[in-house]
C-alpha cells in the first residue's frame, strides 16, 4: 500500500492531465485534518459521485461534522473520480485516497458511503475496486475497513447486500457514534474481536441492518416469501433510527477550491414533512417532524456565513411554508443580513399566496427565479398524489410571482403517476401556457417559464410501493408530446428525465437480493455514473439481467399483489403497512388526506416516537394526544381490505 507521501509525489505527475484537478488536493477552507496516530479510530465518509456534487452534501457535513468533534476518532472525505481521472489512477497504480491525509481508503478503520440515490450503486463497487478493498463483504478479512451505508436508498438495502457490511436505517447523527464505540471496543478486547464479531455487536445496535445475517427465502413466482434473522442477535425487524432532538447544524462549512453544483451554507430548520404525498418517499420516512427554533437558526447561519466566506444561504426542509415560525424566521433573517451582499432560498414552498408574501420579506437577498412543484397538471392527478391545489390558485400565486418582479418561474412535473392518462399529460402543457400567458398580463412580455418535467419511481415505505412503473414506450410518447407543445414558445424551456435512467432508478429501488449479481455485473463490463450521460449503458444493463435470467419488467411494470411480500419488508421507517395501503386504495378513489398536523391518521410514527421521548425526556417535537382513528372507506364505503402491520 502507498503511502501518503509516495501518493502525493504520484499526483504531482498525473493532475494537470485532467479536469478541474482541484477535484482531488483537498486543503480546502474548514477541512479538518487531524493527527492521524493520535486517533484511535479512522473513518473516511464516501459520496461516490463527483466532488462537485459530493462536496455539498448535507448529510456527509453532518457526519463529518460529529465524527471531528470526537477527541478520539478523525473523519475524512473521499468522492468518485471522474472518469479521466480514473484512467490515470489506474495506470499510475494510485489507490483512492482522503482528501485530508492523502491516506489511502484501505487504511481506515470505517468507510461510509451516503447513498441519496440508488443510480450511486455502482460507482459504490467501482469506489471499493480503487481502494483495493474486496467489493463482496463475504471476501474482507480483519485487514480490512468496515463498509457500511446509509441515506433514502438503504430504504431498501437489498439490492446492494453483498457489497455493504451494514447498513443505517434512518438518521445518521447518534448511530455513528455507537458504530465508533463497538469497533473501538473490539480493538481493546484481548486478542481484538474478529470481524464476524464486530459484525454481531452492530446488528445488536437499534437501526443498523447486517445483511449477512438475514436469509430471504422466494416463491415459486418470484416473489419473497420472507427474510429472517439468521443469527439471535440480529433482529427480525430492524426499525429506522430516530434523532429524538436535531443536534445544533455544523457551522464549519467546507469552502470548495473550485466551481461546485451548490456553493452555499445550508442550515436545516426542520426535519419531516406532514403533507402525506403519496409518491413522496422523503416525506414519508423522514417522519415525524423536528423543528429547530429561529434563534437556533439564525445564529448557525451567521456563524457558518461568517466561517466560509459564501454568499448564499439555503433553509432546508421538505416543506418551508409548515414550518411553525417561518415568518419569525424571515424577518430574523432579513434583519440580521441587512445591507449584506447575501442571496437567501427557501426552497420547498408551498403554491399559495404567504409563499409569495416570505419571499418578498427576503427581496433583499432574493435570487432571480421561484420555484414551485404542483407536481401534476390536473385536478384529478393531484387528488390521487394527495397534492391537491385548484388550478385558479396556481394562476393567482404564479401571477402574484410575476407581478412583484421576478422574471422566471420554474413549475415541476411528474409523468407517469398512477391512473395518468395522455390528457393529463396535454394539461401540463396547457397549465405552463396559461401560466405564462396570465403572467404576461401583469408582467409584461419580459417574463419566461422553465417546465422541469421528471418521471415517476414507486419507491418503497410510500402509499405508491404496490404500483407499477410506466414503461418506456410510453415515456417516451409522453415527453414527445411535451416537446411538440413548447417546440414553438422560446419563452419555455422543458427539461425532462431519459426513459432509461428512469428505469435503471426503478429496478435499483424496488429490487430484491438478486439485483446484487445484476449490479455487480453491470458494473464488471462497465456500468458507473449511471445518471450522467457519458456513463449511461443501458444495454450493459439489459444484459446483465439476460446473463443471470432475470426480467426486468418483473421490477418495473407489474402492479405488486395486495398481499406480496416486499423486498424491503423487514426494514421498518416506523410507518404501519395498512396505512400506506390505505392511504392507496384512498388514492384509486381519488381521495386526499389532510395535512397530518390538522389530524392523525395512525400512521405508526407517533406511537414509536413517544417511546423514544420516553427514553430522553425534554427531547424533540411534542406529541399530540391522539387516538387511532376507524378504517378509513372509500366513497363507496366500502371496507379497504387490510394487510398486515
Amino acid at each position: 500500500m502507498l503511502t501518503p507521501e509516495q501518493i502525493e509525489n504520484k499526483l504531482n505527475r498525473i493532475l494537470l492531465r485532467v479536469q478541474k484537478p482541484g477535484r482531488y488536493v483537498g486543503g480546502e477552507l474548514n477541512s479538518i485534518r487531524k493527527d492521524w496516530a493520535q486517533a484511535k479510530t479512522k473513518v473516511a465518509f464516501v459520496f461516490p459521485d463527483i466532488y462537485d456534487i459530493g462536496v455539498s452534501n448535507v448529510g456527509l457535513k453532518v457526519l463529518y461534522d460529529q465524527i471531528n468533534q470526537r477527541e478520539d476518532a478523525l473523519a475524512e472525505r473521499a468522492y468518485s473520480p471522474w472518469m479521466d481521472m480514473e484512467d490515470l489512477m489506474r495506470q499510475h497504480e494510485i489507490p483512492l485516497y482522503a482528501l485530508e491525509s492523502k491516506q489511502p481508503l484501505a487504511c481506515f478503520d470505517l468507510i461510509g458511503f451516503s447513498l441519496p440515490y440508488e443510480t450511486l450503486y455502482t460507482n459504490t463497487l467501482n469506489v471499493l475496486d480503487l481502494s483495493g478493498i474486496p467489493i463482496h463483504s463475504l471476501d474482507r478479512d480483519e485487514s480490512h475497513p468496515f463498509i457500511i451505508a446509509g441515506g433514502h436508498a438503504a430504504t431498501n438495502p437489498e439490492p446492494m447486500y453483498k457489497f455493504i457490511d451494514a447498513f443505517v436505517i434512518g438518521e445518521g447523527e447518534e448511530v455513528i457514534h455507537d458504530i465508533v464505540n463497538v469497533i473501538q471496543k473490539g480493538k481493546k478486547k484481548e486478542g481484538k474481536w474478529s470481524r464476524l464479531e464486530v459484525l454481531k455487536e452492530l446488528a445488536k445496535i437499534d437501526g443498523v441492518y447486517v445483511p449477512q445475517f438475514y436469509e430471504t427465502t422466494y416463491m415459486e413466482d418470484g416473489t419473497v416469501a420472507y427474510t429472517e434473522p439468521t443469527i439471535p442477535e440480529a433482529p427480525k425487524l430492524v426499525n429506522k433510527r430516530i434523532v429524538a432532538k436535531l443536534p445544533p447544524p455544523p457551522t464549519k462549512f467546507i469552502v470548495p477550491n473550485i466551481e461546485v453544483v451548490h456553493n452555499r451554507v445550508s442550515v436545516e430548520i426542520m426535519r419531516g414533512c406532514t403533507r402525506g404525498c403519496r409518491f413522496c418517499q422523503a416525506g414519508m420516512i423522514t417522519r415525524p417532524v423536528r423543528e429547530r427554533s429561529v434563534e437556533e437558526v439564525v445564529e448557525a447561519a451567521d456563524a457558518a456565513i461568517r466561517s466560509s466566506g459564501f454568499e448564499e444561504l439555503a433553509l432546508l426542509s421538505l416543506s418551508s411554508s409548515d414550518y411553525t415560525y417561518v415568518k419569525d424566521l424571515v424577518d430574523a433573517i432579513s434583519k440580521r443580513f441587512e445591507g449584506r451582499k447575501l442571496t437567501v432560498s427557501l426552497p420547498s414552498l408551498r403554491i399559495e399566496s404567504v409563499s409569495v408574501d416570505l419571499m418578498e420579506k427576503l427581496k433583499q437577498h432574493r435570487s432571480g427565479g421561484f420555484t414551485l412543484a404542483p407536481e401534476a397538471a390536473t385536478e384529478k392527478m393531484r387528488r390521487i398524489i394527495n397534492k391537491f391545489i385548484p388550478d385558479e390558485d396556481i394562476i393567482n400565486t404564479t401571477n402574484d410571482i410575476y407581478a412583484r418582479g421576478w422574471t422566471t418561474i420554474k413549475l415541476y412535473f411528474m409523468i407517469g403517476h398512477p391512473s395518468e392518462t395522455i390528457e393529463d399529460v396535454q394539461a401540463i402543457a396547457d397549465l405552463c401556457k396559461r401560466v405564462l400567458a396570465e403572467g404576461r398580463k401583469v408582467a409584461g412580455w419580459k417574463v419566461k417559464l422553465h417546465a422541469g418535467v421528471s418521471t415517476f419511481v414507486p419507491k418503497p415505505q410510500t402509499p405508491f410501493q404496490w404500483v407499477a412503473s410506466d414503461t418506456r414506450e410510453n415515456i417516451l410518447e409522453k415527453q414527445a408530446l411535451l416537446k411538440r407543445e413548447f417546440y414553438k414558445d422560446k419563452n419555455i424551456k422543458l427539461s425532462w428525465t431519459k426513459p432509461e435512467d428512469t428505469l435503471v432508478e426503478s429496478w435499483l429501488s424496488r429490487g430484491d437480493r438478486r439485483m446484487a449479481d445484476v449490479i455487480y455485473t453491470a458494473w464488471k463490463n462497465g456500468a458507473k455514473f449511471d445518471a450522467w450521460d457519458e456513463g449511461r449503458k443501458f444495454e450493459t444493463w439489459m444484459q446483465a439481467f439476460a446473463e443471470h435470467g432475470l426480467d426486468h419488467a418483473f421490477y418495473t411494470h407489474r402492479q405488486r399483489r395486495t398481499d406480496e411480500v416486499f423486498p424491503w419488508e423487514h426494514i421498518g421507517a416506523a410507518l404501519r403497512k395498512n396505512f400506506l395501503f390505505q392511504d392507496f386504495r384512498m388514492s384509486l378513489e381519488g381521495e386526499i388526506r389532510v395535512d397530518c398536523r390538522l389530524n392523525c391518521f395512525a400512521c405508526g410514527i407517533l406511537p414509536t416516537f413517544a417511546n423514544l421521548r420516553r427514553e430522553n425526556p425534554g427531547e424533540g417535537w411534542k406529541c399530540p394526544d391522539v387516538k387511532s382513528p376507524a378504517p378509513k372507506t372509500n366513497k363507496a364505503n366500502i371496507e379497504l381490505p387490510v394487510v398486515g402491520d
